[in-house]
């Protein structure tokens, strides 16, 4: 947390903690109409938390996976939920049943094929897989069968996120050839590239921001966040994060013009206003 007196501005307290992984947390995802938050873990673990319960420390239910749970995202419903892990096939689970199930049509993928990024679509029709093999693969979200392998999306480079564009027309990806490329979905072309942003490190992402004008992702090596205007692939900011060493995460609000950069040194940091 940040001190009271810090030129950033006003602390924002923290309202809940939860102590229940032995390993560290890959993920976290909120449960679409209900008080649940979820976190996916190096320990093989998916935990379920119900935020609304003040005195709740540890997790109501635990799902245990076969892998190092590298990411999660509910299904719009909240009736399902994707695990991305080391495995090279995406875990979709029933959350009622807890049962898991498999793609029946999964692709060649190569050895390093683990998940390090899985979104479900706006409708759940789809849901997209970013792999450490550099690929960005499409799914079914019904049959769950993968309808279309963009195989070296980032060169020889990881994929490192992947995500939907509202209207489920395109997909967004980053990766660690420090580039971040936007897919049509129904063919798989790559329609545009933004450029200028150095990422090789850490499992950077990139995302929109609420209202999809703008992409944002983070430069390791300036330590500053990037925003490109989405249709025109020109950099129209940047801004230093502010971190001691490069954010680890960026996620943007869908509902607003505010998003939250987590960095390193064990600070998250609220940004808000129009770029």
């Amino acid at each position: 947390m940040m001190l009271p007196d810090s030129k950033d501005g006003p602390v924002r307290p923290v309202i809940r903690t939860f102590y229940d992984h032995i390993q560290p947390i890959n993920d976290l995802d909120f449960h679409p109409q209900s008080t649940i938050l979820i976190s996916g873990a190096k320990d093989h673990t998916i935990k379920f938390f119900d935020f609304s319960k003040a005195t709740a420390k540890r997790a109501y239910r635990v799902i245990q996976d076969t892998h190092n749970v590298r990411s999660v995202s509910f299904h719009p419903s909240g009736d399902f939920l994707l695990a991305g892990t080391d495995h090279p096939i995406a875990h979709l689970y029933d959350i009622n049943t807890f049962q898991c199930y498999l793609s029946a049509n999964a692709p060649e993928i190569g050895v390093n094929g683990a998940i390090n990024q899985v979104r479900y679509s706006s409708t759940g029709g789809m849901y997209v897989t970013a792999s450490k093999d550099g690929a960005i693969r499409l799914w079914d979200g019904v049959t769950a069968n993968c309808v279309r392998s963009i195989v070296g999306a980032h060169g020889t480079a990881e994929a490192t996120s992947a995500n939907f564009t509202k209207d489920e027309r395109y997909v967004l990806s980053c990766g660690k050839d420090s580039t971040v490329k936007l897919w049509e979905v129904g063919s798989g072309r790559l329609v545009k590239q933004y450029l200028g942003a150095t990422h090789t490190r850490l499992r950077c992402q990139a995302v929109f921001n609420d209202t999809e004008e703008f992409i944002l992702s983070i430069d390791e090596l300036s330590n500053e966040i990037f925003i490109w205007d989405a249709v025109t692939t020109e950099k129209v900011a940047r801004w230093p994060s502010n971190h001691i060493g490069a954010p680890r995460w960026l996620e943007h609000s869908p509902v607003e013009a505010a998003f939250v950069s987590c960095g390193t040194d064990r600070s998250i940091r609220f940004w808000k206003g129009t770029i």
